[in-house]
């Protein structure tokens, strides 16, 4: 199995951090975005919308960062990671959702316009993030995890990277003390891995 990855993305480290989790080797391709290997032709062969993460399990091959947890869930994890119930997984498939919405166009736009100089508009992603924040502190301070269930899932690992990485951004997540508490919930997951930032 093999990964191509950028260290510093939030989205790859959902994967990285959720194969730990599970205890699944992978192989780590570095690419460089900067150079923009990502959009060359031999790179889009394995991901044609030329963007990371992308797997190559054997012949089969993934991109986008929620759809590889949900298939590295259903082939390999412990079904309490992807539950076959029909509640939960309408749960975890909204949260998968805010991962690549609400959390991606807030903190993770914010955290990517400070840290790498990217052109964003500020105003807007900063507004988004603050009503994400508000959104998982409500729904944390009530919930231990997203999906509502007594132990992880992958919604928790969808939304865990670019919320926690928020402070690159410059947003302030101390003041946030439900998310602070999932956040040492998942850090003390066995098989937990960080990333620069986190």
């Amino acid at each position: 199995m093999k990964l191509h990855d950028m260290t510093l993305s939030g989205n790859c480290h959902k994967v990285r951090l959720f194969l730990s989790l599970i205890g699944q080797p992978v192989e780590l391709i570095p690419v460089d975005l900067l150079k923009g290997e990502q959009k060359q032709p031999a790179f889009r062969t394995i991901n044609p919308r030329g963007q990371v993460p992308a797997l190559e399990d054997g012949e089969f091959r993934l991109g986008d960062a929620q759809a590889i947890l949900v298939y590295l869930a259903r082939r390999y994890a412990d079904e309490c990671w992807y539950p076959l119930e029909a509640e939960t997984q309408g749960r975890i498939a909204g949260w998968l959702s805010f991962a690549a919405n609400e959390t991606q166009h807030g903190p993770a736009t914010v955290r990517v316009g400070k840290l790498f100089g990217m052109p964003i508009d500020a105003e807007l992603a900063q507004a988004r993030a603050l009503s994400a924040l508000r959104v998982l502190e409500r729904h944390l301070a009530v919930h231990d995890w997203l999906a509502e269930t007594a132990q992880p899932t992958i919604a928790d690992i969808a939304v865990y990277p670019n919320v926690a990485l928020g402070g690159d951004g410059g947003l302030d997540l101390s003041q946030y003390p439900a998310l602070q508490a999932w956040f040492a919930r998942i850090r003390a997951l066995p098989g937990y891995v960080g990333m620069p930032g986190l």
